[in-house]
């Protein structure tokens, strides 16, 4: 029975800025030493990875002077490469190639990259005592070992702390200088205006302003394709002058030479690593990966040998027993922590920095990740599907549209199934099952309601090889499949009511762009039916339904909603009125239907002639008075835009599949094993004694995952609480809970689990609850003015506004507050569309108030704003 969805596909953030090589860690030191003339390709690593540290800080809200030390090492880097290489440092711009050398390297060739490996060995050291976050250091580890593959290429010694390496003298090299290449310099100005117009898609700029710099764009390109007889790849530097070329041959002995090509090398692995796990297009990964191959059989044939990755060298022990013990600590989220080998469930999963893309890389080989690459804030679309997937609640299939749902998301229809079921059952309403196909002559005997679907109606119109004589319909409703058999059950008004209700599937062919659980091609619902014999009896039902919908998503799901009807507009096809529930997402400042109840009136007993005799008027026939509703597992996927946060899905105590995981800590090579079955016994007496008091509970005793991957683990799934117990919690009689919601860590004392934890789960379920009502509550306006409604929609609010209910005037509001979509691909820039005329509204309409066209008289104040 709901309403066709808002033809709005899931919005998307803004296109991410160009990308740029591996991070290096943020915090330095000390001042690096000053480059030689030759380290151009040096710095502009160091400057794009003191960037990214940069960044980092910031988005961790880093203290200000750890911001500000960080900010000045990079204005150092840059104003290093400006007095290197006469240029300034443009992100987007291609890595350089360094001048050819004018003198053999000095004794400091060598010592200066051994301080610099002692400085990062330092740093390393330092991050890893001071407990920095995992990407952090293993950034820092990177750089390391790029840092002691260079020493060994400038020096053929490996690097060992405390020997400083001999000294070498060489004898000089004369090269010829060669001009720098006009098409660079082209490559960068291309780059740079590439930026300019993701700057101005990203800040909504004026149309006018975003044409005339994309055509300034088209026209640099085509000058670059002039001089170069190459299009412009980004990431795919520009083709380097024929007397360079001859210049770098002359060169085939010189070491500083190879170090270079061997940084740039490296680089450009990075590059082609990081746009392949973006999805980047094929023909930009496929520009980058010849650049890529082209350096590397540069570096052959000026070194004699095939480039090798720092990889080769791997990860020492030392660090690999410092990351285990990071992840027993339950406040580490590491990220990778598997012992031994792990379960189908975590491999072939995603990888960090495209692992599994060209094979050039820097530093170990990457466990799969585990947690989320994608921010809520940042990238919505992304962080959704990692979110969806991750968490074990869908997984894709072959026929676009249609997922299957795992158990993980399974149980939480089953909550809200095994909820309503029960409530509806109180009404009177029992189940039954209709047939899921249509007679083309029964699905078009309503006309207004079947325009609504037709579009999305799915025909069987074959039997093996042989056409049907008359197609038949999958259902996307089912009113025209009950109510023929309606009317052959009711004759008299003591055959009335009737309630019925059924748990099943519909299929509905949309063209749209499918998202799991909100816009799908099939999908799960209940839909209930029901006659009366008087207008009465059936208004009152309405009301009661819409009022059990809303409790199933404030008190299960601890969402809440504003209850209201439908504007004539957005009305079911085919009915009088429909009640509604509308849902908010903030991440996405977009509205979502949530359930609808729809008074059908007399319209389709008069078309299925559902009628009755009229006790009151012998002889005369009566229409029936009915009622359709339904809520579907869409429900799913608002829980999880609503609650879900950066480290995965966060699920309200009720609807939960599991409220509290058991996990055993401690458990080491070295504890006795009569300590180990002790520690074992106690969990499983905690199990016992939970199950008992009525809470879904686990215990997590998998010996080939660490601790911390298994804290990890349930906090992606969203477990609410985790119990922690080990060794020196049995002996002092205590174990410790973690609440998901809020990171909380709490001692419970042996005796009180089973009562500590029940109130702990209706107070995490309570907590939820006003987390969202208080996000709604400053979300949702009142706005007497178009100039003010247009204002508060672009902040991502839902906005009350006089109304005069006219459908001309409603799709005058929706075309008026429409974005041009080309400015920011994927954003909500749809119309805003009528949600519903509320219930409570937020402020009373006064006598001749206007609707916000200025047009007509208003009727209510109308809840609008962008919807999925």
């Amino acid at each position: 029975p709901a309403p066709a969805p808002a033809p709005a596909p899931a919005p998307a953030p803004a296109p991410a800025p160009a990308p740029a090589p591996a991070p290096a860690p943020a915090p330095a030191p000390a001042p690096a030493p000053a480059p030689a003339p030759n380290s151009a390709p040096d710095l502009f690593a160091s400057i794009v990875a003191q960037g990214e540290a940069v960044r980092n800080l910031k988005a961790a809200k880093a203290p200000k002077e750890e911001v500000d030390k960080a900010v000045q090492q990079l204005l150092s880097f840059k104003a290093q490469f400006k007095q290197l290489t006469g240029v300034d440092y443009k992100p987007g711009m291609a890595p350089p190639t360094s001048p050819a050398s004018t003198a053999a390297p000095s004794s400091d060739s060598s010592s200066c990259p051994y301080t610099r490996v002692s400085q990062q060995g330092e740093l390393v050291k330092k991050l890893k005592a001071e407990q920095a976050p995992k990407d952090q250091i293993d950034a820092a580890v990177k750089l390391l070992l790029a840092l002691k593959a260079e020493f060994k290429q400038t020096t053929g010694q490996d690097y060992k702390p405390g020997a400083a390496p001999a000294q070498k003298t060489t004898a000089p090299v004369q090269n010829q200088p060669s001009p720098a290449p006009a098409a660079p310099g082209l490559y960068e100005q291309v780059a740079e205006q590439g930026e300019v117009v993701r700057k101005l898609k990203a800040e909504k700029a004026p149309k006018d302003q975003i044409d005339a710099a994309v055509k300034q764009l088209l026209a640099l390109k085509v000058e670059y394709k002039q001089q170069t007889g190459q299009d412009y790849k980004p990431g795919s530097q520009a083709p380097a002058s024929p007397v360079q070329t001859q210049a770098s041959t002359s060169q085939s002995g010189s070491a500083p030479q190879a170090q270079e090509l061997f940084a740039q090398v490296t680089l450009q692995g990075e590059l082609v690593r990081k746009l392949k796990a973006e999805k980047a297009a094929k023909e930009q990964v496929d520009g980058a990966v010849k650049t890529l191959l082209d350096l590397k059989s540069k570096y052959k044939s000026l070194t004699g040998e095939e480039y090798k990755p720092v990889a080769a060298a791997g990860a020492t022990g030392g660090e690999d027993k410092n990351r285990k013990e990071r992840e027993n600590k339950s406040e580490k989220r590491g990220g990778g922590g598997k012992k031994g080998r792990g379960d189908k469930a975590s491999q072939g999963k995603e990888s960090s920095g495209g692992a599994g893309g060209s094979g050039e890389g820097q530093g170990p080989k990457k466990q799969t990740r585990l947690g989320l690459e994608a921010k809520k804030e940042e990238n919505l679309a992304d962080w959704y599907s990692q979110v969806i997937t991750k968490a074990e609640m869908i997984e894709y299939y072959d026929v676009s549209g249609c997922y299957v749902l795992r158990p993980w998301s399974y149980a939480i229809w089953e909550a809200i199934k095994e909820f309503f079921d029960k409530e509806i059952r109180k009404l009177g309403v029992e189940n039954c099952y209709f047939p899921m196909f249509v007679s083309q002559a029964a699905l078009e005997k309503e006309k207004s309601h079947i325009a609504d679907f037709a579009p999305e109606v799915a025909w069987v119109t074959r039997s093996g090889k042989t056409e049907l004589a008359e197609p038949i319909a999958v259902r996307p409703t089912s009113e025209t499949v009950m109510y023929p058999a309606y009317a052959k059950w009711v004759q008299s008004h003591r055959d009335l009511p009737i309630k019925l209700n059924q748990w099943c599937n519909v299929v509905r062919w949309e063209f749209k762009h499918p998202q799991p659980f909100l816009r799908t091609r099939e999908f799960l619902w209940q839909e209930g039916h029901t006659a009366f014999a008087t207008k009465e009896e059936a208004a009152e039902e309405v009301l009661q339904i819409l009022d059990l919908y809303a409790r199933v998503y404030e008190e299960l799901m601890a969402i809440p909603v504003v209850k209201g009807r439908k504007t004539e507009k957005e009305k079911f096809a085919g009915g009088d009125y429909t009640t509604t529930v509308e849902a908010f997402i903030s991440a996405s400042g977009r509205a979502i239907q949530g359930a609808t109840s729809h008074h059908l009136g007399q319209n389709f007993s008069k078309m299925f002639e559902i009628v009755f005799e009229d006790p009151k008027k012998p002889g005369e026939k009566q229409l029936a008075f009915q009622n359709s509703w339904g809520i579907t597992t869409r429900t799913i996927g608002v829980l999880t835009m609503v609650h879900g946060d950066n480290m995965g899905l966060v699920l309200p105590p009720r609807v939960a599949c599991l409220q509290v995981v058991i996990i055993p800590c401690g458990i080491t090579a070295s504890l006795p094993e009569q300590e180990k079955d002790a520690l074992l016994a106690l969990c499983s007496t905690y199990l016992s004694r939970l199950l008992d008091a009525g809470v879904r509970v686990k215990t997590d005793l998998r010996e080939n995952y660490s601790p911390g991957w298994k804290f990890n683990h349930w906090e992606l799934k969203g477990v609410p609480v985790r119990l922690e117990v080990g060794p020196k919690d049995m002996q002092q009689k205590h174990c410790v809970a973690v609440r998901r919601d809020s990171g909380e860590k709490v001692t419970i004392p042996e005796a009180e689990v089973e009562k500590k934890l029940v109130t702990m789960l209706e107070d995490i379920q309570n907590s939820l609850f006003k987390k969202a009502s208080d996000d709604l509550q400053s979300h949702m306006v009142a706005a007497d003015t178009m100039e003010q409604f247009q204002k508060d929609l672009d902040q991502g609010r839902i906005v009350q506004i006089p109304f005069c209910g006219g459908i001309e005037c409603e799709d005058w509001i929706k075309k008026t507050t429409a974005k041009d979509q080309d400015l920011e691909p994927g954003a909500p820039s749809m119309g805003a569309k009528s949600l519903c005329i509320p219930f409570s509204p937020l402020k009373t309409l006064q006598p001749g108030q206007m609707c916000v066209s200025g047009k007509e008289p208003a009727q209510h104040y109308t809840l609008f704003g962008r919807s999925y």
